[in-house]
């Protein structure tokens, strides 16, 4: 194929492409690249996720129309970011796809080319309330820096996209340098080995080039997270902040500085992109409160996520490996149910219940609006309940409401056990309201409670946390600290459980044994003998054992 002179908007559309797939190609490759202890998500898979929600805009445009591009671009970009190199991603392509969309009928040229790439780094550092080098942000900068001087020397097309691949390697390859993080574990930054791609991308299509081949994910390091907790120190103390806040705010332009100096009072890792009134929004912060009532002093927040990244790494695993959810019945039925589920067990569980469609997601990996969405749809009714099962996933799921015709009901349910009481009221016969109110009774009856163990030193109102440590929580937070499980769990029980109470509920999870789940319900049979003791095995990750006291 001839070399191309200038990227048209059918060009612009096939190297949107070609990175997507790019991206895909090679999303377990940078995945492993990201070294940080707790990650907003691997950056793969953020960056790649991305790349699919532009390129699922641009099918629905006329791909001749360079404006429409463009649009599909920066709009696809914006509202699919993921994470926080999700969300500087999306700023680079932005910016590239204003270069575009400025340049000549005839399409971008070299000039036009190297211009874009060096406003996709300005707008990229512009987003990051603290710039850090030896990241996908340098690497951005110096790839657009040597594409400007190719241009600016006469270079056509194809050279300057030459001279930006050129320099974006030699920048990805000194971020160790920039980086001492990146220096110990002996990789480079992630985020810019996937920036390169788009650049591949570009090669592709203006001179056939065909892009890299993924290497074995073999041949890729692996990390331990303890021992990079250690080699973390202080260089970058994003690891030192619990829950990762998303969310889209509807706001004046002109509030965004006041908004931004607030984000900065409370965390770090903060990305703010966006512009005419809708912005995507991303920081790491203890206090996620402040963090979504900044938003409400600015504007109007949608669509917001919590994730704690203290967990998140296991429970990836876990929705990584899981099988795909076997159905229960699809007899339509006046109401169904969509409930989110971690464990096979209790996905087994939900189903016998007579839900019809589960999500994958939990307390870290948490369901997005357009996931619970397609299973509203799929589910066999016009009208739907929904069942959260987490407090982080109640805000996503109530968004669904208003993207389908089908009438849909959230019922607030802040753990499994919660989801499990509410469906021994629902009736599929019945109107999404009344199962809703019944179901909603049924729940808040039911007293549950949870054990997990604590990755790290802290306090609470139940005194100091030792990293190691069992903790028992309540919905009035962490109320049992303990050195063992067993004495955790009846710890928790012994909190919860008065002598009225006629049934305890134990799911065994990840870290459960034989020997303590016996021991447990000899604790219970000897300290409340009027309570009937279940055992079912849910397998969820993170929490030996979820309780349901009613």
């Amino acid at each position: 194929m001839p070399t191309l002179t200038r990227l048209t908007s059918t060009d612009l559309v096939a190297v949107m492409r070609g990175f997507r797939d790019g991206l895909r190609a090679h999303k377990e490759r940078v995945n492993r690249l990201n070294v940080y202890p707790v990650p907003d998500g691997d950056t793969g898979t953020n960056m790649s996720l991305t790349l699919d929600s532009v390129c699922n805009g641009l099918d629905d445009v006329d791909n001749s129309d360079m404006a429409a591009v463009c649009k599909a671009v920066s709009h696809g970009a914006l509202m699919g970011a993921r994470g926080n190199s999700g969300v500087i991603l999306s700023q680079v392509l932005r910016a590239i796809a204003d270069g575009c969309k400025a340049a000549p009928p005839d399409g971008a040229g070299a000039l036009e080319f190297a211009g874009a790439l060096t406003k996709a780094a300005e707008a990229a550092y512009g987003a990051v309330m603290r710039p850090v080098e030896g990241t996908i942000l340098t690497v951005t900068r110096e790839a657009g820096d040597a594409a400007k001087e190719a241009a600016g020397t006469g270079g056509d097309l194809l050279a300057t996209i030459e001279a930006a691949k050129t320099g974006g390697e030699e920048s990805l390859a000194r971020t160790p340098e920039l980086l001492p993080v990146l220096k110990q574990a002996g990789v480079v930054d992630a985020g810019g080995a996937g920036l390169l791609l788009l650049l591949d991308a570009a090669l592709s299509v203006v001179d056939g080039r065909p892009m890299p081949e993924a290497p074995p994910a073999t041949d890729e390091p692996a990390f331990d997270a303890s021992e990079l907790a250690e080699m973390h120190g202080d260089e970058h103390n994003v690891g030192d902040l619990r829950y990762e806040v998303m969310y889209f705010l509807e706001a004046a332009d002109e509030t965004i500085p006041a908004f931004k100096e607030v984000w900065a009072g409370i965390g770090d890792s903060i990305v703010v992109v966006g512009g005419e009134g809708i912005w995507n929004c991303h920081i790491h912060t203890d206090d996620t409160g402040a963090a979504i009532e900044a938003a409400l002093d600015a504007g109007r927040p949608k669509m917001i996520r919590v994730t704690d990244l203290l967990e998140q790494v296991e429970e990836e695993r876990w929705v990584r490996e899981a099988e795909p959810d076997e159905q229960a019945d699809q007899t339509p039925v006046p109401t169904a149910v969509v409930a989110i589920a971690t464990g096979e067990g209790i996905r087994r569980i939900f189903r016998s219940l007579g839900v019809q469609q589960i999500v994958a997601g939990g307390q870290s990996m948490n369901p997005s609006t357009a996931q619970i969405l397609e299973a509203v749809e799929a589910a066999p009714a016009d009208a739907v309940i929904v069942l959260p099962n987490n407090k982080n996933i109640i805000a996503v799921a109530e968004q669904v409401q208003a993207l389908t015709d089908k009438t849909v009901r959230v019922v607030k349910t802040i753990g499994v056990a919660e989801g499990f009481a509410a469906l021994m009221e629902y009736d599929p016969e019945a109107s999404a309201d009344e199962n809703a109110s019944n179901m909603t009774a049924c729940a808040d009856r039911v007293v549950s409670g949870e054990i997990t163990q604590a990755v790290r030193d802290s306090e609470a109102d139940a005194g100091v946390i030792n990293a190691g440590d069992y903790l028992g929580i309540s919905r009035d937070g962490i109320v049992v600290i303990a050195d063992s499980l067993d004495a955790a769990c009846s710890g928790l029980i012994d909190k919860l459980a008065t002598d009225d109470h006629e049934i305890v509920t134990l799911i065994e999870g990840e870290g459960a044994s034989a020997a303590s789940t016996r021991r447990l319900t000899e604790w219970i049979t000897e300290n409340r003998p009027k309570a009937t003791v279940e055992v079912h095995h849910g397998g969820q990750p993170l929490y030996p054992y979820l309780l349901s006291i009613e």
